[in-house]
C-alpha cells in the first residue's frame, strides 16, 4: 500500500467522526442561537430609542448570527446523511453564509468594544451623536465584508463531475493555487480579518482598566467603567474562544488541501483540530446573546418575568382597543 493510500484511509476513517462532531454541535447551537437571536432582535429594536451604546451594532450582530442559524438546518442535513441533494447553487450560498457570519461577527465585536471604549472616555462627545453613524458604518462594514467573503467560494472548485455535485461544505474541493499565492492571500486574511481586530479589542481593554486606576474616581464613572470593561472582556473571550483556534488552524488545513503537507499524521491532527476550531467559530452564535444579556441592563429588564407581562398586557389590551374601534366604525357606516 503506498502512502497516498494509507493517507486516503486515514481520511476516510475520520469522516464519519467529523461528521457527528459537526451534526452534533450545530444540533445544539440551533435552539439557542434561534431563539437567542430573534430575543435579542426584539428587545434592540424597542432599546434604540432610549440608548447610544452601541445598539446599532448589537442588533448587526445579532442579524449576522441568525443568517448562519437558519442555515445550520441545512448543515446538519447533509452531516446526518452525507449527501446533498439541494443543487451547487444553495450548498455555496450556504458555506458563504458561514464566512459572512464570522467576519461581520468579528467586525461588529470590535465595534461595539470601541463604541463602548470611547463614550466612557467622552461622554459628552457622544451625547448628541445621532445613531446613522453607527448606521453608516455598519452598511459599509456590511458591504467590504460580503465582498471579501466571496473570495470563499470563488476558491472551491465548481467544474467536478455530476457524481460529486452531492458534496458540501468541508468535502468541496478547493482550486489548485500555487504556494506563494496562497501564503500572501493567507497573510492579508489573517491579518485583517483577525489580528487587527484582536489587537483593537485588547488595546480597548488595556486602556478601560488603565482607566479603573483613577485615584479618586466618581461612583456614577466606576460603575459605567465596570460595565464597559465587562463587555469588552467578554468580546475579546469570545475572539479568543470562537475565533482564535480556526485562524489559527485554517492556514494549516489549506495546505493539507492543496497537498503541501505530505505527513499522513500531520494531516491527520490538522483536519481533526480544524473540525473542532470550525464548530468552535460556529459557537458565537449562540454565546452572542449570552453577551448581552450580562453586559447589558436594559437586555435582562426587558426579558425578566414582570416586564414580559406587562408587555403583553400592554399587546393585548391594544388588540381589544382595535377591535373595538373597528366594531364601531362598521356599526357608524
Amino acid at each position: 500500500m503506498t502512502a497516498n493510500d494509507t493517507c486516503a484511509e486515514i481520511n476516510r476513517d475520520n469522516t464519519d467522526s467529523r461528521y457527528f462532531i459537526y451534526a452534533v454541535t450545530y444540533t445544539v447551537i440551533l435552539v439557542p442561537g434561534l431563539i437567542g437571536n430573534i430575543l435579542a432582535l426584539w428587545v434592540f429594536y424597542g432599546y434604540m430609542k432610549e440608548t447610544k451604546r452601541a445598539v446599532i451594532f448589537m442588533i448587526n450582530l445579532a442579524i449576522a448570527d441568525l443568517l448562519q442559524v437558519l442555515s445550520l438546518p441545512l448543515r446538519i442535513f447533509y452531516y446526518l446523511n452525507h449527501d446533498w441533494p439541494f443543487g451547487s447553487g444553495l450548498c455555496m450560498f450556504c458555506f458563504y453564509l458561514k464566512y459572512v457570519n464570522m467576519y461581520a461577527s468579528i467586525y461588529f465585536l470590535v465595534c461595539i468594544s470601541v463604541r463602548r471604549f470611547w463614550f466612557l472616555l467622552h461622554p459628552f462627545r457622544f451625547h448628541d451623536c445621532k445613531q446613522k453613524y453607527d448606521l453608516y458604518i455598519s452598511i459599509s462594514g456590511w458591504l467590504i465584508i460580503c465582498l471579501a467573503c466571496l473570495l470563499f467560494p470563488l476558491l472551491r472548485s465548481n467544474d467536478d463531475p455530476p457524481s460529486h455535485r452531492t458534496k458540501c461544505f468541508v468535502d468541496l474541493p478547493t482550486r489548485n493555487v500555487n504556494l506563494a499565492q496562497s501564503v500572501v492571500m493567507m497573510t492579508i486574511g489573517e491579518l485583517i480579518g483577525f489580528i487587527t481586530p484582536l489587537l483593537i479589542v485588547l488595546f480597548c481593554t488595556w486602556k478601560t482598566v488603565l482607566s479603573l486606576q483613577d485615584k479618586y474616581p466618581v461612583a456614577q464613572d466606576l460603575g459605567e467603567k465596570k460595565k464597559a470593561l465587562k463587555m469588552i472582556l467578554i468580546c475579546a473571550g469570545v475572539f479568543l474562544i470562537c475565533f482564535a483556534p480556526y485562524h489559527f488552524s485554517f492556514p494549516l488545513d489549506f495546505l493539507v488541501k492543496s497537498n503541501e503537507i505530505k505527513s499522513c499524521l500531520a494531516r491527520r491532527v490538522i483536519l481533526i483540530f480544524h473540525s473542532v476550531a470550525l464548530c468552535l467559530a460556529s459557537l458565537n452564535s449562540c454565546l452572542d446573546p449570552i453577551i448581552y444579556y450580562f453586559t447589558t441592563d436594559e437586555f435582562r429588564r426587558r426579558l425578566s418575568r414582570q416586564e414580559l407581562h406587562d408587555n403583553i398586557k400592554l399587546h393585548a389590551k391594544s388588540l381589544v382597543s382595535n377591535h373595538t374601534t373597528s366594531i364601531v366604525s362598521t356599526e357608524l357606516c
